[in-house]
C-alpha cells in the first residue's frame, strides 16, 4: 500500500479534495479515482470524504493507494446482459443493487469483477474502464471501454451531442410545470458522507425532465442530463418537490427498496467507426410493477 499526505495550505482553504491532491501531491486524476473506491483511500484527518469535500487549511489529507498486483479485480463468474459489444467498448444492462466498482463491503461482487471475468476468458485486458458511472442502487445501461484509448475517446464525448444520456424515474408527485431543466449547482452536504443538495457555491449542474405517465400509483419522469454530478438527479428531483420512490436519503417514500431510477438510453457517435449508435434497456420488473411506461398517456 502506497501513501500520500499532505497538510492543507492556507491558500488552498476552502477548496475541494480533489483539487488539493492534485496541486499538493502531483497526483493525477487517473490514481485520485482508483483510491476513491478503497475502503480508507481519502481520509481527512483521519475520517473517510469524497473527493467533492470542501477542506480547511492545516487538515490533513491523505491518499493510499494499493500496489498494482494488488489492485487487480477478482474476476467472478457470472452472467452480464449485454446490450452492446464490439473490439472497442461493452455496454451492459445493469440490474439495481450490483455495485459498479469494488469498495467497502464489496470487493469481489461487482460489476467490475463481472467484467474480469468475462475479459479474461476472451482473451481481453482486464482492465475496468468505466466510461461513466451509475449508483448501485440505479439500474440500467453502462459502458465499459476495453483499453485506454477507448476510453479516453469516449469520456471526451460526455456531455455533449455525440453522447446522451437519458433515465426513467418513478417519483410520487407529478412536477409543476410538467416538463422544464432543473439548472441548480450541486455541492457536498457538510459533514455527510456522499450526500449531496442544490447550493449556489456547489458545481454548475443541468437536468431536462419531461412527464410522460401518471397514475394513481406514481408518475414517470423522462430526464436527460447535460452534467454528470454525483447523485444528480435524485438532488435535482429533490429540489423540485418530487423525490424518486424508494429514495429515502432525499426524502422520497419507502415504495423500493432502492432509489426509482434507471438508465434507460443511450445515444452515441462510436469514436471508432462513425457509427450512430441508440442503445436502451426496458424498465426493470421493480419499476415496472407499478404499470407505468415509457409514451403512456
Amino acid at each position: 500500500m502506497r501513501s500520500y499526505s499532505a497538510l492543507v495550505p492556507p491558500e488552498l482553504d476552502g477548496a475541494r479534495v480533489e483539487q488539493v491532491l492534485r496541486r499538493t501531491l502531483g497526483l493525477s486524476a487517473t490514481r485520485i479515482k482508483r483510491a476513491k473506491f478503497q475502503g480508507d483511500g481519502i481520509t481527512l484527518d483521519g475520517v473517510r470524504v469524497n473527493t467533492d469535500c470542501p477542506v480547511r487549511a492545516g487538515q490533513a489529507l491523505t491518499l493510499r493507494l494499493p500496489d498494482r498486483a494488488a489492485a487487480e479485480l477478482i474476476p467472478l463468474p457470472g452472467a452480464l446482459d449485454v446490450v452492446f459489444e464490439d473490439g472497442w467498448y461493452l455496454v451492459v444492462n445493469k440490474p439495481a443493487g450490483l455495485a459498479v466498482h469494488p469498495g467497502p463491503g464489496h470487493y469481489a461482487d461487482t460489476l467490475g469483477n463481472l467484467c474480469a471475468h468475462r475479459a479474461r476468458e476472451r482473451g481481453e485486458d482486464p482492465a475496468f474502464r468505466p466510461v461513466h458511472r451509475l449508483d448501485k442502487g440505479t439500474s440500467g445501461l453502462i459502458v465499459r471501454a476495453k483499453g485506454a484509448e477507448a476510453h479516453e475517446a469516449l469520456q471526451a464525448q460526455l456531455h455533449t451531442d455525440g453522447f446522451c444520456r437519458s433515465y426513467l424515474a418513478l417519483t410520487a408527485q407529478a412536477p409543476s410545470p410538467e416538463r422544464g431543466t432543473i439548472d441548480a449547482p450541486i455541492a457536498p452536504v457538510a459533514g455527510a458522507l456522499n450526500r449531496y443538495c442544490v447550493h449556489p457555491d456547489g458545481k454548475p449542474a443541468r437536468t431536462d425532465y419531461a412527464l410522460i405517465g401518471h397514475n394513481d400509483r406514481a408518475s414517470l419522469l423522462l430526464l436527460r442530463l447535460h452534467t454528470g454530478r454525483t447523485h444528480q438527479i435524485r438532488v435535482h428531483l429533490a429540489y423540485l418537490g418530487c423525490p424518486l420512490l424508494g429514495d429515502t436519503a432525499y426524502g422520497g417514500e419507502p415504495a423500493l427498496g432502492r432509489p426509482a431510477l434507471h438508465a434507460h438510453s443511450l445515444d452515441l457517435r462510436h469514436p471508432f467507426t462513425g457509427e450512430a449508435l441508440h442503445l436502451t434497456a426496458p424498465l426493470p420488473a421493480d419499476m415496472a410493477a407499478f404499470g407505468l411506461r415509457e409514451g403512456t398517456p
